[in-house]
Protein backbone atom coordinates (compact mmCIF):
# COMPACT_ATOMS: atom_id res chain seq x y z
CA UNK A 1 0.00 0.00 0.00
CA UNK A 2 1.53 3.22 -1.32
CA UNK A 3 1.51 6.55 0.37
CA UNK A 4 -0.46 7.88 -2.21
CA UNK A 5 -4.10 6.37 0.13
CA UNK A 6 -7.08 8.75 0.98
CA UNK A 7 -8.53 6.64 3.75
CA UNK A 8 -11.81 6.23 1.38
CA UNK A 9 -12.54 2.56 2.59
CA UNK A 10 -12.74 1.17 -0.77
CA UNK A 11 -10.01 -1.85 0.02
CA UNK A 12 -11.07 -2.38 3.15
CA UNK A 13 -14.85 -3.38 1.62
CA UNK A 14 -13.18 -5.79 -0.54
CA UNK A 15 -10.46 -7.30 1.26
CA UNK A 16 -11.63 -7.26 4.87
CA UNK A 17 -8.90 -9.10 7.39
CA UNK A 18 -6.22 -8.26 4.69
CA UNK A 19 -6.45 -4.48 4.44
CA UNK A 20 -7.20 -2.71 7.36
CA UNK A 21 -7.36 1.28 8.72
CA UNK A 22 -4.23 1.97 10.61
CA UNK A 23 -3.06 5.57 11.70
CA UNK A 24 -5.89 6.84 9.25
CA UNK A 25 -4.96 5.21 6.50
CA UNK A 26 -5.27 1.45 4.59
CA UNK A 27 -2.79 -1.03 5.53
CA UNK A 28 -2.32 -4.54 4.19
CA UNK A 29 -1.93 -6.29 7.43
CA UNK A 30 -1.28 -9.80 6.04
CA UNK A 31 -1.05 -10.97 2.77
CA UNK A 32 -3.51 -13.65 1.08
CA UNK A 33 -3.56 -17.20 1.50
CA UNK A 34 -5.21 -19.22 -0.95
CA UNK A 35 -7.13 -18.18 -4.31
CA UNK A 36 -10.17 -16.36 -2.92
CA UNK A 37 -7.76 -14.12 -0.83
CA UNK A 38 -5.77 -13.34 -4.10
CA UNK A 39 -8.94 -12.66 -5.69
CA UNK A 40 -10.23 -10.35 -2.60
CA UNK A 41 -6.76 -8.41 -3.03
CA UNK A 42 -6.95 -8.20 -6.78
CA UNK A 43 -10.46 -6.84 -6.26
CA UNK A 44 -9.41 -4.24 -4.14
CA UNK A 45 -6.38 -3.21 -6.19
CA UNK A 46 -8.44 -2.32 -9.19
CA UNK A 47 -11.03 -0.47 -7.24
CA UNK A 48 -8.76 1.93 -5.06
CA UNK A 49 -9.12 5.18 -6.43
CA UNK A 50 -5.36 6.27 -6.58
CA UNK A 51 -4.26 2.55 -6.91
CA UNK A 52 -2.51 2.40 -4.19
CA UNK A 53 -2.91 -1.59 -3.77
CA UNK A 54 -0.06 -3.09 -5.89
CA UNK A 55 1.86 -6.48 -6.03
CA UNK A 56 5.52 -6.78 -5.52
CA UNK A 57 7.02 -4.78 -8.92
CA UNK A 58 4.25 -2.54 -9.49
CA UNK A 59 2.31 -4.36 -12.25
CA UNK A 60 -1.38 -4.92 -12.12
CA UNK A 61 -1.96 -7.88 -14.60
CA UNK A 62 -5.09 -6.52 -17.15
CA UNK A 63 -6.34 -10.44 -16.83
CA UNK A 64 -7.09 -9.87 -12.47
CA UNK A 65 -9.27 -7.35 -13.13
CA UNK A 66 -12.88 -8.52 -11.91
CA UNK A 67 -15.22 -5.90 -12.37
CA UNK A 68 -17.93 -5.66 -13.42
CA UNK A 69 -17.88 -7.80 -9.85
CA UNK A 70 -22.06 -9.53 -9.81
CA UNK A 71 -23.16 -9.25 -5.91
CA UNK A 72 -26.06 -10.92 -7.29
CA UNK A 73 -27.74 -12.26 -11.03
CA UNK A 74 -29.26 -8.43 -10.61
CA UNK A 75 -26.43 -6.07 -9.51
CA UNK A 76 -23.34 -5.85 -10.04
CA UNK A 77 -19.98 -3.78 -8.55
CA UNK A 78 -18.69 -1.49 -11.15
CA UNK A 79 -15.26 -0.85 -9.05
CA UNK A 80 -12.40 1.49 -10.84
CA UNK A 81 -13.50 3.54 -8.20
CA UNK A 82 -12.69 7.82 -9.02
CA UNK A 83 -10.85 9.86 -7.38
CA UNK A 84 -13.38 12.91 -8.57
CA UNK A 85 -16.23 11.33 -6.87
CA UNK A 86 -13.88 10.58 -3.50
CA UNK A 87 -13.73 7.17 -4.24
CA UNK A 88 -17.43 6.87 -4.66
CA UNK A 89 -18.71 3.21 -5.40
CA UNK A 90 -20.87 2.50 -8.04
CA UNK A 91 -23.21 -0.27 -10.04
CA UNK A 92 -25.01 -1.96 -12.32
CA UNK A 93 -28.55 -2.67 -12.17
CA UNK A 94 -29.64 -5.39 -14.59
CA UNK A 95 -33.18 -5.06 -15.74
CA UNK A 96 -35.94 -7.86 -17.21
CA UNK A 97 -35.41 -6.73 -20.28
CA UNK A 98 -31.92 -7.22 -20.53
CA UNK A 99 -30.88 -3.83 -20.47
CA UNK A 100 -29.26 -2.00 -17.67
CA UNK A 101 -28.69 1.18 -15.36
CA UNK A 102 -25.58 2.15 -13.92
CA UNK A 103 -25.22 3.81 -10.66
CA UNK A 104 -23.04 6.62 -9.77
CA UNK A 105 -20.20 6.01 -11.83
CA UNK A 106 -16.64 4.94 -11.54
CA UNK A 107 -13.45 6.49 -13.60
CA UNK A 108 -14.11 6.99 -16.98
CA UNK A 109 -12.49 5.59 -19.66
CA UNK A 110 -13.45 4.10 -23.29
CA UNK A 111 -12.66 0.41 -22.43
CA UNK A 112 -14.20 0.58 -18.77
CA UNK A 113 -17.30 1.72 -20.91
CA UNK A 114 -17.66 -1.12 -23.36
CA UNK A 115 -16.77 -3.86 -20.52
CA UNK A 116 -20.06 -2.05 -18.92
CA UNK A 117 -21.89 -2.26 -21.79
CA UNK A 118 -21.39 -5.81 -22.55
CA UNK A 119 -23.47 -7.45 -20.90
CA UNK A 120 -26.56 -4.97 -22.29
CA UNK A 121 -27.26 -1.65 -23.54
CA UNK A 122 -27.28 1.28 -20.60
CA UNK A 123 -30.60 3.09 -20.56
CA UNK A 124 -29.97 5.14 -17.67
CA UNK A 125 -27.52 6.44 -15.44
CA UNK A 126 -28.68 7.50 -12.39
CA UNK A 127 -26.72 10.19 -9.81
CA UNK A 128 -27.45 9.85 -5.98
CA UNK A 129 -26.40 13.49 -5.90
CA UNK A 130 -23.91 16.25 -6.65
CA UNK A 131 -20.53 14.19 -5.26
CA UNK A 132 -21.15 11.29 -7.89
CA UNK A 133 -21.77 13.70 -10.64
CA UNK A 134 -17.97 13.65 -11.99
CA UNK A 135 -18.32 11.50 -15.41
CA UNK A 136 -22.07 11.20 -15.51
CA UNK A 137 -22.52 12.94 -18.89
CA UNK A 138 -19.63 10.86 -20.12
CA UNK A 139 -20.88 7.74 -19.65
CA UNK A 140 -24.67 8.64 -20.50
CA UNK A 141 -23.23 10.05 -23.60
CA UNK A 142 -21.22 6.89 -24.34
CA UNK A 143 -23.98 4.74 -23.61
CA UNK A 144 -26.64 6.82 -25.33
CA UNK A 145 -28.24 6.49 -22.04
CA UNK A 146 -30.43 9.45 -19.76
CA UNK A 147 -28.48 11.24 -17.43
CA UNK A 148 -30.67 11.53 -14.25
CA UNK A 149 -30.46 14.13 -11.33
CA UNK A 150 -32.18 15.91 -8.67
CA UNK A 151 -32.84 19.09 -8.64
CA UNK A 152 -31.39 20.60 -5.51
CA UNK A 153 -28.36 19.19 -6.84
CA UNK A 154 -28.83 19.92 -10.92
CA UNK A 155 -25.90 22.66 -10.85
CA UNK A 156 -23.67 19.38 -10.43
CA UNK A 157 -25.21 18.10 -13.83
CA UNK A 158 -26.78 20.91 -15.83
CA UNK A 159 -27.64 18.88 -18.82
CA UNK A 160 -29.30 16.33 -17.16
CA UNK A 161 -31.83 14.44 -19.35
CA UNK A 162 -34.63 14.12 -16.30
CA UNK A 163 -34.09 16.06 -13.81
CA UNK A 164 -36.00 14.63 -10.12
CA UNK A 165 -38.11 17.40 -8.40
CA UNK A 166 -39.68 18.03 -4.75
CA UNK A 167 -40.01 15.28 -2.34
CA UNK A 168 -42.19 12.68 -3.30
CA UNK A 169 -41.06 9.13 -4.67
CA UNK A 170 -41.41 8.60 -8.14
CA UNK A 171 -41.07 5.34 -10.41
CA UNK A 172 -38.53 6.16 -13.12
CA UNK A 173 -38.90 2.80 -14.82
CA UNK A 174 -40.71 -0.52 -14.05
CA UNK A 175 -39.93 -1.84 -10.49
CA UNK A 176 -37.24 1.58 -10.15
CA UNK A 177 -38.45 4.06 -7.91
CA UNK A 178 -36.25 7.28 -6.80
CA UNK A 179 -36.91 8.43 -2.81
CA UNK A 180 -35.74 12.34 -3.32
CA UNK A 181 -33.92 12.08 0.69
CA UNK A 182 -32.29 15.58 0.82
CA UNK A 183 -30.28 16.11 3.94
CA UNK A 184 -26.27 14.73 2.67
CA UNK A 185 -27.15 17.15 -0.06
CA UNK A 186 -30.09 18.84 -1.16
CA UNK A 187 -30.54 16.96 -3.88
CA UNK A 188 -29.75 13.52 -2.82
CA UNK A 189 -31.68 10.73 -3.65
CA UNK A 190 -32.12 7.15 -2.93
CA UNK A 191 -32.85 4.26 -5.84
CA UNK A 192 -35.02 1.54 -4.79
CA UNK A 193 -35.04 -1.36 -7.13
CA UNK A 194 -37.80 -4.59 -7.19
CA UNK A 195 -38.16 -3.52 -3.39
CA UNK A 196 -35.08 -5.30 -2.81
CA UNK A 197 -32.01 -2.90 -4.19
CA UNK A 198 -31.29 0.09 -1.99
CA UNK A 199 -28.53 2.76 -3.66
CA UNK A 200 -28.53 5.03 -0.56
CA UNK A 201 -26.23 7.45 -1.72
CA UNK A 202 -24.14 8.82 0.89
CA UNK A 203 -27.26 9.33 2.75
CA UNK A 204 -26.94 5.90 4.62
CA UNK A 205 -24.55 3.06 5.10
CA UNK A 206 -23.71 -0.21 6.29
CA UNK A 207 -21.20 0.44 9.37
CA UNK A 208 -18.73 -2.37 10.14
CA UNK A 209 -18.40 -0.54 12.99
CA UNK A 210 -21.77 -0.35 14.62
CA UNK A 211 -22.92 -3.78 12.93
CA UNK A 212 -26.14 -1.52 11.77
CA UNK A 213 -27.30 1.13 9.26
CA UNK A 214 -25.70 4.22 10.06
CA UNK A 215 -25.78 7.99 8.66
CA UNK A 216 -22.16 9.71 8.41
CA UNK A 217 -23.29 12.82 9.96
CA UNK A 218 -19.74 14.24 10.34
CA UNK A 219 -19.52 14.69 6.36
CA UNK A 220 -22.73 16.70 5.70
CA UNK A 221 -23.14 18.86 3.37
CA UNK A 222 -26.23 20.58 3.77
CA UNK A 223 -28.40 19.30 6.88
CA UNK A 224 -28.57 16.74 9.18
CA UNK A 225 -31.79 18.19 10.25
CA UNK A 226 -33.22 17.58 7.11
CA UNK A 227 -31.63 14.45 6.37
CA UNK A 228 -33.41 13.65 9.80
CA UNK A 229 -37.02 14.47 8.21
CA UNK A 230 -36.24 12.93 5.07
CA UNK A 231 -35.57 9.44 6.63
CA UNK A 232 -38.90 9.91 9.17
CA UNK A 233 -41.14 10.60 6.09
CA UNK A 234 -39.22 7.72 3.78
CA UNK A 235 -38.45 4.67 6.39
CA UNK A 236 -42.12 3.16 6.55
CA UNK A 237 -41.88 3.55 2.75
CA UNK A 238 -38.80 1.27 1.75
CA UNK A 239 -38.87 -2.07 1.37
CA UNK A 240 -35.43 -3.67 0.57
CA UNK A 241 -33.23 -6.71 1.41
CA UNK A 242 -29.41 -4.76 0.18
CA UNK A 243 -28.09 -1.39 1.30
CA UNK A 244 -25.65 -0.85 -1.90
CA UNK A 245 -24.14 3.26 -0.55
CA UNK A 246 -21.82 5.45 -2.62
CA UNK A 247 -19.49 4.99 0.77
CA UNK A 248 -19.29 2.94 3.60
CA UNK A 249 -20.07 -1.00 3.51
CA UNK A 250 -22.84 -2.68 1.66
CA UNK A 251 -25.25 -5.44 3.28
CA UNK A 252 -27.82 -7.85 2.81
CA UNK A 253 -30.03 -9.26 5.46
CA UNK A 254 -33.85 -10.23 5.42
CA UNK A 255 -36.62 -7.45 3.80
CA UNK A 256 -38.54 -7.25 7.49
CA UNK A 257 -34.98 -6.55 9.26
CA UNK A 258 -33.82 -4.08 7.14
CA UNK A 259 -37.18 -2.23 7.77
CA UNK A 260 -36.65 -2.03 11.09
CA UNK A 261 -33.28 -1.29 11.01
CA UNK A 262 -34.54 2.05 8.84
CA UNK A 263 -36.79 2.94 11.46
CA UNK A 264 -34.44 3.07 14.23
CA UNK A 265 -32.29 4.29 11.92
CA UNK A 266 -34.65 7.54 11.71
CA UNK A 267 -35.06 7.89 15.27
CA UNK A 268 -31.09 7.96 15.91
CA UNK A 269 -31.07 10.29 13.21
CA UNK A 270 -33.86 12.89 14.91
CA UNK A 271 -31.45 12.74 17.99
CA UNK A 272 -28.59 14.25 16.24
CA UNK A 273 -26.85 17.95 16.44
CA UNK A 274 -25.75 19.33 13.45
CA UNK A 275 -21.68 19.38 13.74
CA UNK A 276 -18.78 20.76 11.44
CA UNK A 277 -17.67 18.59 8.88
CA UNK A 278 -15.09 16.14 9.74
CA UNK A 279 -14.08 13.42 7.44
CA UNK A 280 -11.85 11.77 10.13
CA UNK A 281 -14.50 10.97 12.49
CA UNK A 282 -16.61 8.76 10.04
CA UNK A 283 -16.95 5.19 11.48
CA UNK A 284 -16.82 2.64 8.79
Amino acid sequence: MDDRCTNCDVARQLAPGLIAEIGGRSEVVRQPRGAAEERAVRAAAFACPTRSVRPDGGRLAAEWDPFPLALDGTVALCGHNSRQTAGANAYLLRRPEGTQMMIDTPRYGEELAARFAAAGPVTDVLLTHRDHAAHGRQYADRFGARLWIHEGDLAAAPDADRVLRGTEPVEIAAGVVAHPLPGHTEGSVLYVADDTYCFSGDSFYWSRADGDLAVADSVVWYSVTELAASLARTADRLRFAWVLPGHGDRMHRPVPEMARRMRELAARTAALAPRPVDFTAVRW
